[in-house]
């Protein structure tokens, strides 16, 4: 899993470094002579050193150095201690739960109860369901891993299989997402969420096949005709006595979540802490800043309460501060819901709130980070910025469905 992170960081570095080039050959063109390597290199530290102390000027400017630096890592501090080894036991407990039903059939079970969904819902062959549970009961890459199983992908067409990048995402680390919001004592919402991310999920996956039809018409043919594959060749293996199986899924099950666990941590380190820093202001009594956990200049806040309006009518939110866990959910899901513990600090949050976070969480799982890395994968990294656009649309969906499913079952119950 933490190999998957870094190869995607590693290429969403080379598109940027393409980016870049293209730049400075523009430069080039118009002073007449070649750029070295170094001053290249000189002019994107140069940029960088500007955006980086005008970001950090501007909160110590605000918050003063010393208060500044002590916020910073005292967030840090005790979202690990409070948050991360939260979510990495439940990453590691899920991770066993998931490992057992897999082992013992039940994956398979549900594969064979969803499977009649996939076609009317989704326009994909059957054997999709497979892809949706896996993701569900680990990460994104998890479907992936099936992509490239030739006994799976024989049932596609290749704008379908294109689309299983969308498919898959919008399940992404949804059962570690559910357990955290239902640990909360929320889980009414995170049951709905789970609803409007299916939603969302159908809106992505349609999207996606219809843009890539009409851009590329020739991917309306099957992945290969010629291999003669079986889904029934799609298996997990299985060795010993029940009772050895039970305790490998266990523990092999425990270190996979481990490895979820651990790969998300400088997601909520990092993303979180900036992100928190934006969205509240200062703790003190007079409004002064005390140097404590959680403090900062609340632009993201101030930002969105100016068209709260909007986000109330699409999201139900009622503090624009909830609008800092879709934009985080945007690069990684597990520093998103790392805000939810504070925010239910604040008092600011509520059952319909967590359905919106529960399907947005899911249907978007990070997938800035890693839908470029799959895509390509797949060998189809012309189509990226076509399954961003339409996961985007679908996460939006997403949770705008969730916030009228909720206020819908509100009426009713």
């Amino acid at each position: 899993m933490a190999k998957t992170k870094y190869n995607t960081i590693k290429r969403n570095t080379l598109n940027y470094h393409d980016r870049v080039e293209t730049l400075f050959k523009r430069i080039e063109e118009k002073l007449k002579r070649p750029l070295r390597f170094t001053t290249k290199r000189s002019f994107e530290a140069i940029v960088f050193l500007i955006i980086f102390f005008a970001f950090f000027g501007l909160l110590a400017y605000k918050m003063t150095l010393p208060k500044m630096l002590n916020t910073f890592m005292q967030t840090a501090y005790h979202l690990l201690l409070e948050t991360v080894f939260y979510i990495m036991a439940i990453c590691v407990l899920m991770g066993a739960i998931s490992k057992l039903l897999t082992e013992f059939g039940v994956v398979r079970l549900l594969e064979n109860l969803l499977r009649p969904l996939m076609k009317p819902l989704y326009n994909l062959p059957g054997v999709a369901a497979l892809g949706a549970i896996m993701t569900f009961l680990s990460d994104n890459p998890a479907i992936i891993t099936l992509a490239h199983d030739k006994n799976f992908n024989r049932y596609f067409k290749k704008y379908q299989l294109v689309s299983l990048t969308n498919f898959g995402t919008a399940f992404g680390m949804g059962l570690v997402v559910v357990a955290f919001m239902t640990g909360l004592g929320f889980g009414k919402g995170a049951l709905v969420g789970v609803a409007g991310a299916v939603i969302g999920s159908i809106v992505s996956t349609r999207l996606m096949q219809r843009s890539t039809l009409k851009a590329y018409p020739e991917l309306d043919t099957p992945v290969d005709e010629e291999f003669g594959g079986d889904e029934q060749q799609i298996s997990f293996k299985s060795e010993g006595g029940v009772f050895m199986r039970f305790l490998n899924s266990l523990l092999d099950g425990g270190k996979d979540g481990v490895s979820i666990g651990f790969a998300i941590i400088p997601g909520v380190l990092c993303i979180s802490t900036i992100v928190m820093m934006l969205t509240f202001g200062a703790s003190g009594s007079n409004g002064e800043y005390l140097g404590v956990a959680y403090e900062g200049v609340p632009v993201i806040s101030w930002a969105a309460n100016k068209v709260n309006f909007i986000f109330e009518w699409l999201f139900g939110f009622k503090d624009g501060a909830l609008i800092s866990f879709p934009m985080t959910a945007l690069g990684a899901v597990g520093a998103a819901i790392g805000l939810v513990p504070r925010f239910i600090t604040e008092g600011i949050i509520d059952n319909n709130a967590i359905a919106v976070f529960t399907a947005i969480g899911m249907c978007w799982s990070g997938f800035l980070s890693t839908h470029a890395a799959m895509l390509d994968s797949l060998g189809y990294r012309k189509l990226i910025g076509k399954a961003i656009g339409a996961h985007t649309i679908g996460g939006l969906c997403a949770g705008i469905a969730a916030h009228w499913l909720y206020v819908l079952l509100a009426l009713i119950f």
